[in-house]
């Protein structure tokens, strides 16, 4: 049965009521998909609004071309209005960190968008009856407390950015990274230790990330709901590679990528190519950095781009690696490698918040050394190989729909409708 867990390992079963109303405030709007952030509003809301909800978006935007990608979700929803981010001062967020009557404004003129705040007022005074308002994102939505009082919320991070500044600080290699990562890092924490005190729940996508703010905030009540794979969109067709091919993918506008590329192709690819001559390496996803692209120019080696559609580069991989040495939250490369059936070598980081069982559906391996040895090991072992591709799909299907994962926020949803009018 399909199921959502709270942080401390209680289940809930899931609810059957649809048609609720619900108030979404996004840090963004939830498309392109090739920003994994975006993935979470988008599939849930498509899911909802399948089961009769109705949905009224009001989202920041950040470029241009978000204005013009409204026409490939309006469907989904029952209004959608959209707003510049708002640029957010270090000084301002120094302010609000130290000073604990700035935390949550009372006004708009005191809003780091005041044009957001109005538009939330509006929303409201207009459409008072919502059952839930969500708001996705952290210190971009956190701030109108004030204006949802009346109203159950339910507040989805999707990941602790503690967490990712910890493991950013523990691999800073020079004293200047050092010192950044600390005052981020001293940032961060004050902030998600009462950020969220608003919320009826706090969605993570990560047992890891639970535990991170429950211990900067042991009163919240966190909710870990896993993101999901479109199964019907990510469906292997048995095609086999012709070549003893490896995979990564990813946005590289987002740290972490790039640094796990940049190890694949240094650390790690060259002792496979020495083991199997033919082998190949292709890196694919948008916004390559010069460095990335220069070393895409070694023997063997291919950086994409971005491409208009990822799963014959899935279909064309013998194996799927993730050396993924910083991040937090749950990583979407992995669940559609997996729903690709193809297989997957991968760090234990990357694996956070899938319930994978190492040698059954996934290898994993701790550091490049042990990532080079899988590879090879893998790549010469086709039996093997296989069957962890095929339990790799029967996991997702399994475990990781978006439909599984709608039905946990029903439920959730049910909880806090029940809590906030008990209350």
């Amino acid at each position: 049965m399909p199921r959502w867990t709270e942080a401390g390992g209680r289940t809930m079963p899931t609810a059957n009521t649809h048609g609720r109303e619900i108030l979404l405030i996004s840090r963004c709007p939830p498309y392109p998909l090739y920003f994994g952030d975006r993935l979470i509003p988008y599939y849930i809301v498509r899911q909802l609004a399948q089961r009769g909800y109705q949905i009224d978006l009001l989202a920041f935007y950040q470029q241009p071309e978000d204005l013009a990608d409204i026409p490939y979700y309006e469907r989904y929803f029952r209004s959608v209005r959209l707003v510049q981010e708002p640029m957010r001062s270090p000084l301002s967020l120094l302010a609000r960190a130290i000073f604990k009557g700035r935390r949550f404004p009372a006004h708009k003129s005191r809003s780091w968008s005041p044009e957001m705040w109005e538009l939330i007022e509006s929303q409201l005074h207009h459409r008072r009856a919502y059952d839930v308002v969500q708001l996705f994102g952290g210190v971009h939505v956190y701030e109108f407390r004030d204006l949802l009082r009346r109203y159950p919320i339910v507040h989805v991070p999707y990941e602790s950015y503690t967490l990712y500044l910890e493991r950013a600080l523990a691999r800073a290699a020079s004293p200047a990274e050092r010192l950044l990562a600390r005052l981020r890092l001293m940032a961060a924490r004050r902030y998600e230790s009462w950020m969220f005190n608003a919320a009826r729940r706090v969605v993570v996508v990560s047992d890891l990330d639970a535990r991170t703010l429950r211990r900067l905030n042991p009163d919240l009540r966190v909710a870990v709901i896993p993101n999901g794979v479109d199964i019907e969109h990510f469906v292997p067709t048995g095609y086999e590679p012709d070549a003893p091919r490896l995979l990564f993918t990813g946005n590289y506008a987002y740290a972490p990528n790039v640094d796990a590329a940049l190890s694949l192709i240094r650390d790690i690819f060259p002792a496979v190519r020495r083991a199997i001559p033919e082998a190949e390496l292709v890196i694919v996803g948008p916004s390559p950095p010069p460095q990335l692209q220069e070393l895409g120019r070694r023997p063997g080696v291919r950086v994409t781009g971005r491409v208009p559609d990822v799963r014959p580069y899935f279909e064309n991989a013998a194996l799927y690696v993730s050396p993924l040495r910083l991040g937090a939250g749950i990583k979407n490369k992995i669940l559609e490698a997996m729903a690709m059936q193809t297989a997957v070598v991968a760090t234990p980081l990357s694996c956070d918040g899938i319930n994978v069982t190492h040698g059954k559906d996934v290898i994993l391996a701790r550091n490049a050394s042990e990532v080079r040895k899988a590879a090879i090991h893998l790549l010469e072992n086709h039996e093997l190989r296989a069957r962890i591709a095929a339990a790799g799909r029967a996991l997702i299907e399994e475990q990781y729909t978006w439909r599984r994962v709608a039905d946990a926020y029903e439920m959730l949803y049910e909880t806090v409708i029940r809590e906030h009018a008990s209350s």
